[in-house]
């Protein structure tokens, strides 16, 4: 079950560096523009919309052309917008990846035309054609979940006291998820085997945790299943959950079975994004306790800086070349750090930071189904 990426960090990758050509073959002596294509996945959740931007934004300072379209969970559409790119002439793609495998025959079109392909945040498998990876430390997030549950709980190795707990993971054709996933379960894996953390339902692996295209309906729908099998007589203490939609879904199946939000017996959940309707809750004790912010404003600058350093002939700074295997080789890749977001520290981290503010907090509008 394990990744063992920390291992893997600075593990040799030398197979990698011939991947590092800004340019396909015959590209090398053409003046490039920055004309960068943006390939979102979504405009449903709140940090791909920002992203997409402030991509934009910052490509456009820098005086490049650029296309921005969004995907909405499809992944044909997603490769028909990417097509489109290629043709109008793009010279770079920045791709938010909806299906991970599903991008092969399109990138080699672009690889033949000589374009630099960045996988941003969602790494793009199963293809030669990826140079660049840029993200944040997706094995972090789930550590910073996971130790959240612990600190919320009070749990010790040394205690006899036990916990019931539930797990939830992201969709299964985004890369990322495993390593969330892996990060929360290694880090409860001693209480579990202590025996202070219990899981009633046994849904222990990726697969029966999974959440696809992270639908907070989804989730909703497979907490209520899992309260009425196994809650009815048993308090559940936590739910590590992924994402913010996910455990907003989460809430809303715990508030539709009479557990109260902000009571002693509503469980600790987790999250990831710092959304404002999550946020919202946090600050108020109204469900979510905790979300992981990924300062999208550091990962959309990484992903700029690579491209304007290719344009400037030089080669973009990366931090890990033996993490990231996506089926062919290791990406070169920048990771940012994430961090651990509560009511006790989300001015300080999020509103101070004017990532957001508190008005858009405190008016953040309810989840749609």
């Amino acid at each position: 079950m394990r990744l063992n990426r920390r291992g893997l960090l600075f593990g040799t990758a030398g197979a990698a560096a011939a991947s590092l050509a800004a340019c396909g073959k015959g590209e090398e002596s053409k003046q490039l523009t920055g004309h960068t294509g943006i390939a979102m996945p979504t405009t449903a959740s709140d940090r791909w919309v920002i992203e997409g931007a402030d991509l934009e934004k910052r490509l456009q300072a820098l005086g490049y052309k650029t296309i921005l379209e969004y995907g909405e969970d499809d992944v044909p559409t997603q490769i028909q917008q990417i097509q489109s790119m290629i043709d109008a002439g793009v010279e770079f793609l920045i791709i938010g990846a909806i299906g991970n495998t599903s991008l092969g025959e399109v990138l080699s079109e672009a690889k033949n035309k000589g374009l630099t392909i960045i996988s941003y945040d969602r790494l793009i498998l199963e293809t030669p054609d990826v140079d660049y990876y840029a993200s944040f430390d997706n094995y972090q997030v789930g550590v910073l979940q996971a130790k959240h549950i612990i600190s919320r709980l009070g749990l010790s190795q040394d205690s006899t006291e036990t916990f019931n707990i539930e797990l939830f993971s992201g969709s299964l054709d985004d890369n990322n998820s495993q390593y969330f996933f892996q990060g929360g379960m290694d880090t409860l894996e001693p209480f579990i085997y202590g025996g202070q953390i219990v899981i009633p339902s046994n849904e222990t692996e990726q697969e029966p945790t999974s959440t696809q295209q992270w639908d907070p309906v989804i989730a909703r729908e497979r907490m209520a299943r899992l309260l009425d099998d196994f809650y009815k007589d048993e308090p559940l203490h936590a739910v590590l959950s992924p994402y913010d939609g996910i455990s907003r879904g989460i809430v809303e199946a715990l508030v539709a079975a009479d557990f109260e939000p902000g009571s002693d017996d509503f469980p600790v959940i987790t999250g990831q994004d710092a959304e404002a309707r999550s946020l919202k809750a946090i600050k108020e004790g109204t469900g979510q306790t905790q979300t992981v912010f990924k300062d999208t404003r550091d990962l959309a600058e990484v992903a700029v800086n690579m491209v304007k350093a290719i344009v400037g002939g030089s080669t973009p700074e990366v931090n890990d070349n033996g993490t990231y295997d996506n089926g062919f080789k290791f990406i070169p890749s920048f990771l940012l750090e994430p961090v651990d977001v509560t009511a006790e520290n989300y001015q300080e981290i999020v509103v101070d930071s004017e990532y957001i503010t508190e008005e858009e907090i405190d008016n953040a509008p309810a989840d749609e189904d």
